[in-house]
């Protein structure tokens, strides 16, 4: 996965931002200044005050959500993404990318150790705490340039998550029906899931990273590995404890 972010550009746009945004309160405010002087009337005077405050709260919100743009490209297996993220797609992207880094979806899920219903729980969780903006209609539009997070999400839906859960689900829920007092390390296909479990987790893991470059973490990927000093005491021979290297390159514009 290759990202490029356009850091001169959002610099640029923040500072052109800020300076035709002082252009304007100070244009409005000059007006109203010199009505004021020419006429003396209370009644003009509260009326030019009303139209400063509106023009200070929506000319500080246009820059919050529109001046504050970053570029984000993501390059994934069989696409390409380009996203002009503001505020309130980073917003999203973080709140998305911490929902997915503190399950098991990133998180390594050692042989012998573990609840398997509870890590497919815990998927079938984030399934739905993804799916939910876009089904309630809470997600906002489609920007008209670049492409949406959530455009990003759905793909980790349909065809990462969904194809999981309607594997293992029901192949789990079959056993525990069948030996309801057996432990599930008893399951003939614990070993099965779990090299499902972290091919799955491989595959998220460029998705996941790209939520955090497009909410702007400085280095997502350090926060979906293990401490050299973790993994070394906790090793278990023969398993990957990194993971496929997916760390994304990073360039400056």
């Amino acid at each position: 996965m290759t990202v490029r972010r356009g850091w001169a550009i959002g610099a640029a746009l923040r500072t052109a931002g800020r300076a035709v945004l002082a252009a304007v309160v100070g244009a409005v405010i000059g007006v109203a200044a010199y009505a004021i002087s020419q006429t003396g009337g209370q009644l003009l005077s509260v009326v030019v005050g009303g139209v400063v405050g509106v023009a200070l709260v929506l000319g500080s919100d246009v820059y919050r959500r529109s001046v504050q743009l970053t570029e984000v490209r993501l390059v994934l297996p069989g696409s390409e993404m380009t996203f002009k993220a503001n505020t309130d797609m980073r917003q999203a992207a973080l709140r998305m990318f911490f929902q997915a880094a503190t399950r098991v979806a990133t998180r390594p899920l050692d042989d012998g150790s573990g609840n398997l219903r509870e890590a497919l729980t815990s998927l079938k969780t984030l399934f739905d705490m993804y799916r939910e903006p876009l089904e309630s209609g809470s997600a906002p539009p489609p920007p008209m340039d670049g492409n949406s997070v959530h455009e990003l999400i759905l793909d980790i839906l349909n065809f990462e998550l969904a194809p999981f859960l309607a594997t293992w689900h029901p192949r789990l829920r079959a056993f525990e029906e069948a030996h309801p007092d057996e432990d599930e390390s008893a399951w003939p296909d614990d070993a099965e899931f779990r090299q499902s479990l972290r091919e799955l987790q491989r595959n998220l893991r460029p998705y996941i990273i790209g939520l955090g470059e497009i909410a702007g973490i400085r280095d997502p990927e350090r926060h979906l590995r293990r401490s050299a000093w973790h993994a070394t005491r906790h090793t278990v021979p023969g398993q990957d404890t990194q993971g496929q290297d997916t760390t994304p390159q990073a360039t400056t514009a």
